[in-house]
């Protein structure tokens, strides 16, 4: 049994050696950005810089969210925002169910965090070559989103 310290050690490198082998060139982009205090605040809108150079290969646009047990809600609603290189830009408002009526959460859990990929667009062919801007802003009606551990952006070659 891996106690304290080492079993945290273990985790990260484990962690580590699954990304490595689990690499594969059909990612484009992939980050997620900390929420400072598990807390997701009305102003801290994550941004995401996405260089594409790929105009032909369509891509699916993908979000992900880890929560906690203290998140207060059982959906999201999201205000996105993507700016093009040429500056024009797309502003969306979505909605997304974390959790059944019963509460029980969607996606992945491991202890107290529960990770969720949340579909955004999917074959989509960026028109522009150039760095694309994300911003992403919780749309809840309240201003401090608690719970929330990180917010990410993925972006993968569909293959089409």
């Amino acid at each position: 049994m891996i106690k304290g310290k080492n079993r945290y050690s273990f985790i990260s490198i484990l962690t580590s050696f699954v990304l490595l082998i689990s690499c594969n060139n059909s990612i484009v982009y992939t980050d997620s950005m900390p929420m400072p205090g598990k807390k997701w605040e009305l102003m801290n809108i994550p941004a995401f810089i996405v260089n594409i150079d790929d105009t032909l290969t369509s891509n699916n646009v993908t979000f992900t969210i880890r929560t906690g047990s203290s998140y207060p809600f059982r959906n999201i609603f999201l205000f996105v925002k993507t700016i093009s290189p040429d500056g024009k830009f797309i502003t969306d408002t979505l909605e997304y169910n974390l959790a059944d009526e019963k509460g029980k959460w969607f996606g992945k859990g491991f202890g107290d965090i529960h990770e969720l990929n949340l579909p955004y667009k999917s074959n989509v062919f960026f028109p522009v070559k150039g760095t694309y801007q994300f911003s992403i802003q919780h749309g809840m009606r309240i201003e401090d989103l608690n719970g929330v551990y990180d917010f990410g952006l993925r972006i993968e070659k569909t293959g089409k």
